[in-house]
């Protein structure tokens, strides 16, 4: 039998293996009717299986034991076991030899296999699993041979459920599905990033945790695309390389495998997910029907499929549900699961990561990369096709409807236009004639000035209702430039109600939805800009040739609520729109525009951590600015702002106090001293400050903005953030009944105002503050509130839950529980991606993880942390996370042989912080507590405190 016949025959013969003799008599007879000779081929096959039961039971050699629970194979021991197959068996086993306890996946080849197939694939395996680092992969923990000759792989294991399973049983919402798809997606284009493809991706490869964490399995199969594995003939082993209900054409057809391969499995699982059931209707539920369906058929479109199940259903409610199911995957979702399952490879995405960015531009409201072939797509063809005959017909019907037209609207709108004009024109002269003195004899200020518009115009121009929808935009604009952010939002509210009115034009429609957003997030409600102006944004796409003015600030309005909440990668694209229509607009205040779109782009730079990139923007935006209108523009305030934050962030605090200072100069002269952006300043100095170690001198300004901020009437969630601050610096100065009154403020303040992002940041630092007071078990709750709420607005790869992971991880640490190390590896590689390697938070979790594993005596953990401690040496700045390293691996040390000279290296350490620190610190006290603990005859170098 030659290759091609029997990879015909191999997948059939799976199948009926695995039946029971009457299921398997009746799918034998299907095959016959289809294909008799392949039915006879299998029936001899199928006779020798049942003359021989135990033929493939054993193998060629004889193994030197049984293996069954209690077995030790090399340094594990067997517990249960897991699964078993053609290539070997996997096992629950945890460590015999008592170096960790830590349970692992043992995989064995069977002992004493001949096939050289099935050991190189094993071997391939490891070289695949030794490739991959990644939280939402299973990873290769060890590989061996036993004394015995069993080759082993000690897998993570994992305590978990396949996806589609975990989904039914919970019933996850459709965002959070999206959510945990996408990390599903990150894990296979790490993968990929590795020249990997999986090649059998399916709901069971993919298992979902307790805490709703994805871990994909099984690379047995997976092929490695840069050529440096030997060929593996699959047809010899007697079993299929893939999964059929998954599988791709291409695997069906034996041609090449590639990265699109997997983007196809994807799809079927997604569609899975979604719809409950596989992307085809078939009349009988064979592999040749499957083959065909795959390979000549369209999928039925995931809303459809809902559709025609509703249909069944008898009961009213149970067909509204999937109805309303339908609705929403119709659209977006139909189109993106409708690409991954394209026959031709090519047609599909290019890649994972770009299906898991549709997702995310799906959930962002964004538009999707996705497109319907439906009539228009057709017709979108048949013009490209036909376009110079059909431009033709086009350009004269178009001369002759719009001469016939432009005439009467022209003349129309000149007359509205005058008329609008007039009344606009009257009523500024109006305001500002009254504008002497009040009827008491007071000088009217700007406010009052604002007040008395808003009820002259409430008068005057009720029968211009755009004209005093233009009003109330103005002064709403006015508003946010003093701060009055409440009264902005009331002002586009009542805006909003007169633009509903008929004859309102695009522009101004779109004018007040970005004002309306730049306020909710100048309020802190970033989640409600997105929601307010995401769903609106291909209408203004659709109007940005007429009105790049207005779509420009829509965009970068967006783009900046965006980016308040993690979507950086949306942020930048709309960012780039908005630069790219003002540098084409030739307008008044054009210029400063653009200047304004860099800075955006620049700041995205700098959440990235490419702080030399955002600097040298910074610098170009700022000589631009000089050129156009000088240095005493509020957007130099900004600037300076952004560049003070990254002079921080490079270790720089002294250069960034220098900018502050300058800025809260040009802040108080534009804005005066209660403005918000000067308040803003005053806080980044007292950070500035706080970096240099100098607390009781950042106590000053901040007190000032908090003294400001209570007294107003309405304060908002700046004074949130003002007793945050205030509540770090009072811990700093182990003042910890006064930070956290401070910070049950701030939190109750949060509760009241219902932002759920305002809410997570106060919970971790509540936690965070009594982490490290040593009240752990206090701690516990509020951070994993907080991490829920992050968790649920940023996805799970985003870093600011990141952050709280870190935090959890050592309070885990701290109460000795086994989550602790898994979660910190977490951290550390979300902060590392989102925030480069070097940024403090990432150094941090590395610290936390370091300290653990040193503490369990891995040799890597007591490394890492003489590396950190090794980062200070040659700076100018003392760094507070090298210090911790150094006491963390001395006060370690302490308990073993180098007792003494890890003593005086506390010693040493704890003075030169505290001369560093004459006000104090979190760390100098901690380094005193282990210095202590170091002076005692018996020390418990476990990880108690804090970080």
């Amino acid at each position: 039998m030659d290759a091609s016949r029997w990879q015909r025959l191999s997948p059939h013969l799976d199948a009926l293996l695995e039946l029971a003799p009457e299921a398997r008599a009746a799918r034998l007879a299907g095959i016959r009717i289809e294909d008799p000779a392949l039915a006879d081929e299998l029936s001899t096959m199928l006779a020798l299986e049942d003359g021989r039961d135990d033929f493939l039971a054993e193998p060629l050699i004889a193994p030197r034991a049984l293996l069954r629970e209690g077995s030790e194979i090399g340094p594990y021991r067997l517990e249960s076991l897991l699964g078993e197959g053609g290539m070997g068996q996997v096992w629950r086993a945890s460590r015999a030899d008592g170096l960790y306890q830590r349970r692992v996946a043992l995989k064995l080849l069977r002992p004493g296999l001949a096939d050289e197939n099935l050991r190189l694939r094993f071997a391939r395996e490891r070289q695949i699993l030794a490739r991959l680092a990644h939280p939402h992969i299973a990873g290769l923990l060890d590989a061996g041979v036993s004394p015995e000759g069993v080759p082993y792989l000690a897998l993570e294991y994992v305590e978990g459920e396949p996806i589609t399973r975990y989904w039914q049983r919970f019933d996850v919402p459709l965002p959070a599905r999206l959510r945990m798809f996408r990390q599903v997606c990150a894990a296979v284009s790490h993968a990929h990033a590795n020249l990997i493809v999986h090649c059998d991706l399916k709901p069971s490869n993919i298992l979902v945790t307790q805490d709703g964490q994805v871990r994909l399995l099984d690379f047995g199969i997976a092929k490695l695309l840069d050529g440096a594995a030997p060929r593996i003939d699959h047809t010899r082993t007697g079993g299929r390389a893939f999964t059929l209900h998954y599988a791709a054409p291409e695997q069906i057809r034996g041609g090449p495998v590639t990265t699109m391969t997997d983007v196809y499995s994807l799809g079927v699982v997604l569609y899975e997910l979604l719809t409950g059931t596989k992307p085809y209707r078939l009349k009988r539920q064979s592999d040749a029907e499957w083959e065909e369906a795959i390979l000549a058929y369209d999928p039925v479109r995931p809303s459809q499929m809902l559709l025609r199940q509703s249909e069944l259903k008898a009961d009213r409610t149970e067909r509204q549900l999937l109805r309303r199911r339908a609705n929403r995957l119709s659209g977006d979702l139909d189109n993106i699961v409708m690409r991954t399952l394209c026959k031709q490879p090519d047609e599909r995405y290019p890649s994972v990561e770009a299906m898991s960015q549709d997702l995310q531009h799906h959930l962002d409201g964004l538009p999707v990369q996705a497109r319907p072939q439906g009539m228009l797509y057709r017709a979108r063809k048949f013009m490209g096709r036909h376009r110079w005959s059909l431009a033709a017909a086009v350009a004269a019907f178009a001369l002759i409807s719009v001469a016939a037209g432009v005439t009467w609207w022209q003349s129309r709108l000149a007359f509205d236009e005058a008329r609008r004009a007039q009344a606009m024109r009257g009523f500024i002269v109006g305001v500002f004639e009254g504008a002497g003195e009040t009827p008491d004899g007071r000088a009217l200020d700007l406010r009052s000035l604002l007040d008395a518009a808003v009820v002259r115009g409430d008068r005057e121009l009720t029968r211009e209702p755009r004209a005093q929808a233009e009003l109330l935009g103005l002064i709403a604009r006015l508003r946010t430039g003093l701060g009055d952010y409440s009264q902005a939002s009331a002002l586009l509210d009542r805006q909003q109600r007169l633009l509903g009115n008929a004859g309102v034009p695009e522009n101004l429609r779109i004018e007040s939805l970005a004002q309306r957003g730049e306020v909710l997030r100048k309020m802190g409600h970033a989640d409600g800009c997105v929601a307010t102006m995401a769903p609106l944004l291909g209408d203004v796409r659709d109007e940005q040739s007429a009105s790049p003015v207005q779509a420009a600030e829509f965009y970068s309005q967006l783009g900046r609520c965006r980016r308040v909440l993690g979507a950086s990668t949306g942020a930048r694209d709309l960012f780039q729109r908005a630069l790219a229509l003002r540098r084409e607009v030739r307008a008044p205040g054009a210029a400063v525009a653009g200047i304004e779109s860099q800075l955006d782009l620049a700041g995205l730079e700098a959440d990235i951590g490419d702080t030399d990139t955002a600097l040298h923007d910074y610098a170009q935006a700022r000589a631009r600015l000089d050129a156009e209108v000088g240095a005493r523009h509020p957007l130099q305030v900004e600037i300076g702002r952004q560049v003070a934050a990254l002079r921080r962030q490079r270790g720089e605090p002294g250069r960034a106090e220098r900018e502050l200072v300058d800025m809260l100069g040009i802040a108080q002269a534009l804005h005066g001293a209660r403005h918000p952006v000067t308040l803003a300043v005053r806080r980044e100095l007292a950070d500035a400050l706080i970096d240099q170690f100098r607390f009781r001198d950042a106590a000053l300004p901040l007190r000032t903005r908090h003294a400001v901020l209570a007294s107003r009437v309405q304060p908002g969630p700046e004074l949130r953030a003002s007793h945050l601050a205030l509540a770090r610096v009072e811990w700093e100065l182990d003042r910890l009944p006064a930070a956290l009154g401070s910070l049950q403020s701030a939190l109750a303040l949060s509760r009241r105002g219902g932002d759920a992002g305002q809410v997570a940041e106060s919970l971790f630092a509540l936690g965070q503050t009594l982490h490290e007071a040593g009240r752990n078990s206090e701690a516990m709750p509020l951070l994993r509130e907080a991490r829920q709420l992050r968790l649920e607005q940023y996805g799970s790869a985003n870093v600011r839950v990141a952050e709280v992971d870190r935090v959890l991880g050592e309070t885990e640490a701290a109460l000795g529980l086994p989550s602790a190390i898994p979660r910190l590896l977490r951290a550390e590689h979300f902060l590392a991606l989102g925030y480069g390697p070097i940024h403090p938070q990432t150094r941090l979790a590395r610290l936390a993880l370091a300290r653990q594993r040193a503490a369990h005596g891995e040799r890597e953990g007591m490394q890492a942390l003489q590396e950190l401690a090794a980062s200070a040496r040659g700076t100018t700045r003392p760094q507070p996370i090298a210090w911790r390293a150094a006491a963390y691996a001395d006060a370690i040390r302490c308990n073993g042989r180098q007792r003494l000279p890890s003593l005086r290296r506390l010693a040493r350490l704890n003075a030169a912080v505290s001369e560093a620190q004459p006000d104090g610190s979190v760390t100098a006290r901690e380094i005193t507590r282990l210095l202590r603990q170091c002076q005692r005859p018996r020390i418990d170098f476990m990880p108690t405190g804090t970080l």
